[in-house]
This record gives C-alpha cells, sequence and structure tokens, in this order.
C-alpha cells in the first residue's frame, strides 16, 4: 500500500504496518460501536435494581406484624425471620432426578441448590439458583404501589418458582414449599389449630391460635396472635396440599411422595413438631420450556388497629369483604398487578438514579418496603383511611409524631393522602380535652392500642415530653403537606391546634429549654441548635399556611417572627468556620439536618451560606461508614445523614456524604433489616431495625420540584388494576 506524504514523498507500508494500521482501525470500530451501545442502553442502565450484599433482604413485608426477611446472603443460608429476628419459616425445596435440594430454609441434613443472584426491585425481590442442571426462579411479588391505597392496604403477597433445564436434558423436577405455624404465634409455648378450605379454583390452608386473643397485647417485641395466616394454591397440575408436622413435611419432601392428608393432631404448640401449610408441586419433566408454579401467602387479621377504644379493620375490609373476597380478587388481578408494578419499579429507580445516582437509588430501594411495612393502613367506622406507625425496636410507640417526622419525604412524594391518613389520629386526640398541653403529642398509644400518649409524662406531667420538638414537626408536616397537594385545605381543619402550637413555638423555640428530641437515646440538652432550626422553621411554615388560607396579618406577623429568630440563631450558633451543638457549647458540632426544610419548603429564612460552611466541616469530619450525629459520639442516624447530605449544592459533595452510608448498607457486620442506628467507625448497628424512618432517604427527591410534583400528582387508583 502506498500514500503521499506531506513533502510529496512516496511512503512504503510493510504488510505488518497494514495490519497494524487496519487492527487499530477496527478496534476504532468497535470501541466506537460499545459506545454507541452504552448511550443506547443508558435508560436501561438507569434502571438497575439492587444486586449488592445488603444486611437482610425483604421477603414478604405488609406492617409490624406481616414482615417476613431473609437475614443471610443466600436465602438457603438460614431460615427466615420476623424482622425482630424471631424464626418464622418458610421452606422450599426442590427434588431433581430423585435427589433433594434446599433453595427456601435451612435443614442441615439437605444440600443448598447453589445461589447465582439476588435482585431487588421496590416491589419484587427475585432469587435464581442453579444446579444439577436445573435453573430455579424464586420471586416474591408485593404490589406495593402507594398511590393506590385499597392494593396496599392488602397483606398479601405472590410468590412464584419458574424451572428449565439449562444442561439440555430433561429433568424430573418436584417443588416443595411450606409456611409454619410461626408466623401466627408470638412465642412457641402457644397452641395452634389449622383447616383447609375452598375459594373457587384455590384451595387456601390457615392456620392460628386456638385462644385468638385480638387486641390484647401492646408492646415492641411482639408478633401477632390472633387472625389467620392463609398459603392459598391455585388449581395447577401435579398440585397436592396438606397441613402437617415439621417431621411428616421433611419425610414427604426426604421421600419425594406427594402429601396424603392434613395432620388432625390438634390444637398443639410450635414447640411439639412444628405445624407446617405444605405444597407439593410435581412437575413432571422439566425441559427448557420454563415450568410456572405459584401461590399466595396472607395474614387475616380481621381487626388491626384499637383506636381511641374502637376496633378497626384492615382499609381493604371497609366494605365488610373477607379474606375469601380478597384472595379470589387477588388471584383475578395478579397480571395487571405484574404489570403495573413492573413500571412503577423501573420508573421510580430510573428517577432516583437521576436524582442521586446509582449507590442512592441502591439505598433508596432498600428502605422502599421496609418504611411502609412499620405502618398499618386501617378503616375508620366511616371508611376513612387511618395509617398507624409502629416504633419498632425502640418503645413500640403508635403514630410517635418524631417518627413520622423523618418518615415523610415516602410520603410526601408517593402520596400525600397517606401522609394525612397517619397524621389524622394524631390531630383527633391532640383535640380532645384529655391532652392538656399546649403543645403536640408525641404519640397516641402502644402499638396496636392506640387509647392516649403512653410516652414521658403522657396525659400528666410535663417530664420527658418533646414539646419544642413534636410542635415544630407538626407544623412543618403541614406546610409541606400543604405544598405536594397545593392547597392547605387540611390544615384548615386543625388551625385551632396549630395556631396553639405555632404560639408555643414562638414563646419557647429559640432557645430551647432543657428537654429531649427525637434523638432522645443522646439524652437532655439544652439550648440545642438544630432543635432550635425546627421551631424557626416551623414558624415559618405556619406562616406559609395561613398565606395560603388569606389570614395576611397572621401570616406576616409569624413571618417576621420566623425571621427574626433566624437572625438571633445565626448569632447564637455561629462558631467559626462551623455551628455549635448547643448555644452553651463552644468547641462543639452536630448535624443540622433539620435546616434541610427551608430549602425544600422555599421558606430562604437562613442564607445559603449557612448550609454551605456546614457542608465544608462535616466533611472533614466523617468515618469510613459516615458523618457522626455529633461530636460526642461516633454514631450516627441513617435518615438524619441522608437529609445532611441533600443540603449539598453539588454531586461531589452529596457523592462524597451519601457512598459511605451506601458501604454501611453492603458491609456493615450487623445482619438485621436496615438499621438507622449506627457506628460510623465500625458499621455495626447501635440499635434500631426495621423502622419507618428509612423512609426518610426519599427527601433527595423532594429538592427536585418537577420530580416531586410529578410522583405526588400520580393519580389515585380506585378500581385497584382491575
Amino acid at each position: 500500500m502506498e500514500s503521499a506524504s506531506g513533502n510529496g514523498a512516496v511512503i512504503r507500508e510493510s504488510a505488518a504496518g497494514s495490519s497494524l494500521r487496519n487492527g487499530v482501525r477496527r478496534r476504532s470500530r468497535e470501541l466506537m460501536v460499545s459506545i454507541l451501545a452504552l448511550a443506547c442502553a443508558a435508560p436501561v442502565l438507569a434502571q438497575q435494581p439492587l444486586t449488592v450484599r445488603t444486611p437482610a433482604t425483604p421477603l414478604v413485608l405488609h406492617d409490624p406484624y406481616f414482615s417476613i426477611w431473609s437475614f443471610n446472603d443466600t436465602l438457603n443460608g438460614g431460615p427466615t425471620r420476623h424482622w425482630t429476628g424471631t424464626e418464622q419459616q418458610l421452606n422450599g425445596f426442590i427434588r431433581i432426578d430423585n435427589r433433594n435440594y434446599q433453595f427456601m430454609g435451612h435443614a442441615r441434613e439437605v444440600p443448598p441448590l447453589p445461589q447465582i443472584s439476588r435482585t431487588l426491585w421496590p416491589t419484587r425481590t427475585i432469587y435464581e439458583f442453579e444446579g444439577a442442571g436445573i435453573h430455579l426462579t424464586a420471586t416474591f411479588f408485593t404490589p406495593a404501589l402507594p398511590q393506590d391505597i385499597e392494593v396496599l392496604s392488602r397483606p398479601l403477597t405472590y410468590l412464584t418458582w419458574s424451572v428449565h433445564s439449562v444442561d439440555g436434558r430433561s429433568h424430573t423436577v418436584r417443588l416443595s414449599v411450606s409456611a409454619s405455624a410461626q408466623l401466627a404465634v408470638d412465642n412457641e409455648h402457644q397452641a395452634v389449630v389449622w383447616g383447609t378450605s375452598h375459594v373457587g379454583d384455590l384451595t387456601v390452608m390457615h392456620i392460628g391460635t386456638d385462644t385468638q386473643a385480638m387486641l390484647e397485647k401492646a408492646g415492641d417485641n411482639l408478633r401477632i396472635d390472633w387472625g389467620w395466616a392463609d398459603l392459598a394454591v391455585p388449581s395447577q397440575p401435579g398440585m397436592s396440599v396438606e397441613t402437617v408436622g415439621a417431621h411428616e413435611f421433611a419425610h414427604d419432601v426426604m421421600s419425594g411422595t406427594p402429601a396424603k392428608s392434613d395432620d388432625l393432631d390438634m390444637p398443639r404448640t410450635s414447640r411439639v413438631d412444628l405445624p407446617m401449610l405444605a405444597v407439593d408441586f410435581d412437575l413432571g419433566e422439566v425441559s427448557a420450556s420454563p415450568v410456572t408454579r405459584r401461590a399466595m401467602l396472607a395474614y387475616d387479621d380481621r381487626r388491626a388497629i384499637e383506636y381511641l377504644h374502637r376496633q378497626l379493620p384492615d382499609y381493604w375490609r371497609r366494605h365488610r369483604e373477607t379474606m375469601a373476597d380478597l384472595l379470589l380478587t387477588a388471584e383475578r388481578q395478579e397480571d395487571s398487578l405484574n404489570s403495573r408494578s413492573e413500571a412503577f419499579d423501573k420508573e421510580i429507580v430510573s428517577d432516583l438514579t437521576e436524582a442521586g445516582g446509582e449507590h442512592y437509588a441502591q439505598l433508596a430501594i432498600l428502605a422502599y418496603q421496609q418504611a411502609l411495612a412499620a405502618h398499618k393502613i386501617v378503616a375508620d367506622i366511616d371508611g376513612t383511611p387511618l395509617v398507624f406507625s409502629k416504633e419498632n425496636s425502640s418503645n413500640g410507640c403508635t403514630d410517635t409524631v418524631d417518627v413520622t417526622y423523618p418518615a415523610s419525604p415516602f410520603f410526601l412524594l408517593f402520596n400525600p393522602k397517606l401522609l394525612e391518613a397517619e397524621l389524622r389520629p394524631v390531630m383527633e386526640y391532640a383535640s380532645l380535652p384529655r391532652w392538656p398541653w399546649p403543645f403536640a403529642p408525641h404519640d397516641v398509644g402502644t402499638y396496636p392500642l392506640a387509647n392516649g400518649q403512653v410516652y414521658g409524662g403522657g396525659e400528666l406531667t410535663e417530664e420527658d415530653q418533646m414539646p419544642v420538638e413534636e410542635s415544630g414537626n407538626m407544623l412543618i408536616l403541614f406546610d409541606a403537606l400543604a405544598k405536594a397537594e397545593d392547597n392547605a385545605d387540611f390544615a384548615s381543619q386543625y388551625w385551632t391546634l396549630l395556631s396553639r402550637w405555632a404560639a408555643y413555638l414562638r414563646a419557647k423555640g429559640l432557645d430551647p429549654e432543657n428537654q429531649l428530641s427525637t434523638d432522645d437515646f443522646t439524652g437532655h440538652l439544652a439550648h440545642n441548635a438544630n432543635l432550635s432550626i425546627k421551631a424557626v422553621i416551623a414558624l415559618g411554615s405556619y406562616a406559609q399556611l395561613a398565606e395560603m388560607l388569606h389570614k395576611n396579618d397572621e401570616a406576616a406577623t409569624y413571618r417576621q417572627a420566623a425571621q427574626q429568630m433566624a437572625n438571633d440563631w445565626m448569632r447564637m450558633a455561629q462558631e467559626g468556620d462551623h455551628t455549635k451543638l448547643a448555644f452553651d457549647l463552644p468547641s462543639t458540632w452536630s448535624q443540622k439536618y433539620n435546616l434541610v426544610w427551608d430549602r425544600i419548603l422555599g421558606l430562604n429564612l437562613f442564607p445559603p451560606s449557612l448550609a454551605q460552611g456546614e457542608i465544608r466541616f462535616y466533611l472533614q469530619h466523617q468515618n469510613g461508614f459516615g458523618l457522626p450525629l455529633d461530636n460526642r459520639h461516633t454514631y450516627t442516624k441513617l435518615d438524619w445523614s441522608v437529609w445532611t447530605a441533600t443540603l449539598a449544592t453539588n454531586q461531589q459533595d452529596w457523592d462524597a456524604l451519601i457512598n459511605p452510608l451506601y458501604r454501611f448498607m453492603t458491609e456493615s457486620p450487623t445482619r438485621v433489616p436496615l438499621s438507622d442506628w449506627f457506628d460510623t467507625v465500625s458499621g455495626a448497628q447501635v440499635g434500631f431495625q426495621a423502622r419507618s424512618v428509612v423512609g426518610g432517604v426519599y427527601i433527595k427527591m423532594l429538592t427536585l420540584p418537577q420530580m416531586w410534583k410529578k410522583w405526588a400528582a400520580q393519580p389515585q387508583h380506585r378500581d385497584s388494576g382491575q
């Protein structure tokens, strides 16, 4: 090959040189193709689910009692558990060519089928297994669609198993799955009874305690001991069901024999041959074409919450539906709900990635079902939805205001009506003469008995109350609701209370007395600078609400008061390159996470330089697993850390604060549902798990007005998947 050089000389290229040049050109073309392929794949890359290791994996999550997790890296690495850690066993076995393997739960005598992947989406957890020539996909699908309160309130998860050959040969396959009586008892000493019924084409096995002590106990480390755990199985080829003891079930699995008849030796406790609801699928010869089988796991609690001494049912029961009605409806709607949920999963994961990057999106995916499952949606006597949170792994309080506050971004984003439904019980309670204080209550009881505040001094004394904390929380939440809904109608219903709390904060909020805040595990603290920020922003929120309700004089008065307090705060808190933990404590610092609402609500009470300076300071004081809550300890809170990161105004600073939290999620040595209180040096849990406050991770989305508007304005589904 010849070509002309710039000076007219002839350049002779050897065969080796020609080959080299062609290779370079070929690799250049390949590189360009790869770049174009990546560009075309960008929307897909923005929809990546969570596949990395997490402290625990959500399987069946609905409410504080019906909440089943895997605490292991593999689904067959240990027993499935309630969020408290108590065993609630779901077991799964597969028999391939007369050899048994376990894919769910843990039995020493049965080898595990190798797990090759685990994928989390907001509404689905998917496990993949492969061995002995067979590929098995096990899916837990919960249509947790926040815009559809009807579907969201259903205590039902779809279970699907799909099997196909991967080695070009056919294999004889049998699947056996069971749910234990542990799902329906608080402890192993309680006796259970069981039965089987038929609803349409469904065979429904149910199990529950023989005493049915409905709504008799309240507290934190409790599991439900009334109602019925249901395993509902549509009619499918090769299907047989039985309720048997664990020993008989193991024998059936090991021998490969189908179920014969139910064990009728009842009642009996789970300590004596643990009763199991079991289904067996003989799949026959399985080739490369997938064979799928399915079931539904549900819990029928009949009555869910006692509020002011009236017992309330789940929201889905508000028209007197039965569990039989629900199961038939759920089976009919499975395909449409699956399609809706898949579209929801992809869209929200894409938006989360756009808002905060891949690490942020994956943290939010893990938080999704946990945030919902620490709540219960019930119907008031007139059918109005009411939402009750449970303060998991703490004191068990229900509708705790300073738990609602950190969890609120989730509901403000996806469905503000759910936040209204959670605030309404607090406001109705606080409106009663029995609540004597000029500030907001802390709670309305201990879950599931919402019969009045139990924390601190309750209705009797001001000792150990959180007056500035809870009053500030409520005013901020009402303003955020008004912003999400573009009206203050909900606030107008409770204006007398809100005005009382605003007056209290105006008098007491700037320099708080010695009292508790939401971080009550740190103890009492006077002159708390972060708590003072909350009071200032709350008064600004009240002024905004007053303006929306055309109470112009009141709006002007409180806006002026809030601005003056903000100015005073800057003078009282500033210390060199940062602000103090408390106004009277020099050489201290703390996360000023409450400041985030000044930006979200557009109050602009504090100068932008405050947040910028705080972020610079925080970046100098991080540890391997995040930013400590303040200078007194090395522990932190997950929710507050994300709120603090949201103060950052550039991607680099945001990433620097979020990446250690992602590292905590993927490397924490403590294997429990996502903890929000952990050590920033070791990554180990300090306390708390499975709490609703992880919904606070979603606060980043509220800083993007179009994103927030898009999701909060999603249509409310009334036909529930029809």
